[in-house]
């Protein structure tokens, strides 16, 4: 019987090997390779075809642990524990990560199609859902208290998540605006920056402003401001950049060069002469 942990792991493992064949074909594999793992054909890119498919095996595996050790079973936590009762199941917090794992998987299917570091990107995205929605899960399980829970999880991720969401969230903007600049204008990317910039501003202020607000609040309006950035940053990265034109070298095309000023010394005694 198919466990309840287990079912996730088994649906991410299958989906990302179906991804992996997927991005192999259109990165140049031919054949039955990327089926095979390159053993009839080629595999396209390497570098993304194995990280596809290092996840599918990986999440696999995973989803063969969790249906052993029957996770998720009030029976076999009762049998496990040596106890005549079945210990109380807390019903799952709410949690963000089901819409940023959709929103992974679309980065992944958009990069399919354009390119290969949107994909890269997804898998990113994934990856952290799958570390975050894990421990939540068996932390909302840890104890029959959810307050107790919610310290639990706390503890072990806050030490993880607040370094490397800075982190990410810095790299996410630069990359996201570059690739938004690039593809306008020199004029309008000026515009552009100012008005972020002062939307910024103000979100804080209003933030600041209303102490009040729910943790709840502020956490969706910035996994919000996330999806919307990164979303923008795609759409950049599709439409391309717009055309660079190098500066011509002076003495070519534009200002004249030196010797082109310089007198001709060679004329000034037919010119003396003709004066006379």
């Amino acid at each position: 019987m198919i466990t309840t942990g287990s079912k996730w792991f088994y649906g991410f493992g299958f989906f990302s090997l179906v991804l992996a064949a997927a991005y192999g074909w259109t990165t140049g594999g031919n054949g039955l390779g990327p089926v095979s793992v390159g053993y009839k054909g080629g595999v396209g890119d390497h570098l993304g075809y194995g990280v596809l498919l290092s996840a599918g095996i990986v999440s696999l595996f995973f989803g063969f642990v969790s249906t052993a050790l029957r996770d998720a079973d009030a029976a076999a936590v009762a049998q496990v524990a040596g106890t005549e009762a079945v210990p109380p199941v807390l019903p799952a917090q709410t949690s963000y990560w089901p819409p940023v794992a959709a929103f992974g998987a679309a980065l992944v299917v958009i990069g399919l199609v354009s390119e290969a570091a949107i994909v890269v990107y997804g898998l990113i995205v994934l990856g952290i859902v799958l570390v975050e929605w894990a421990v939540q899960t068996w932390a909302d399980h840890a104890t029959g208290d959810a307050e107790t829970n919610r310290r639990i999880r706390n503890r072990l991720m806050n030490p993880i998540e607040y370094p490397a969401a800075g982190l990410l969230a810095l790299g996410v903007l630069a990359v996201a605006f570059s690739r938004v600049f690039l593809a306008l204008s020199v004029e309008s990317a000026v515009w552009v920056a100012l008005a972020v910039g002062v939307m910024v501003v103000a979100g804080g202020f209003i933030v600041a402003a209303r102490p009040t607000v729910s943790p709840n609040v502020v956490v969706g309006l910035l996994v919000a401001a996330a999806v919307l950035v990164i979303g923008i940053g795609v759409a950049g990265a599709v439409a391309g950049t717009r055309e660079f034109h190098e500066h011509e070298e002076e003495g070519e095309h534009g200002v004249e060069s030196e010797d082109a000023l310089a007198p001709d010394l060679g004329a000034a005694p037919l010119i003396a002469e003709v004066a006379r």
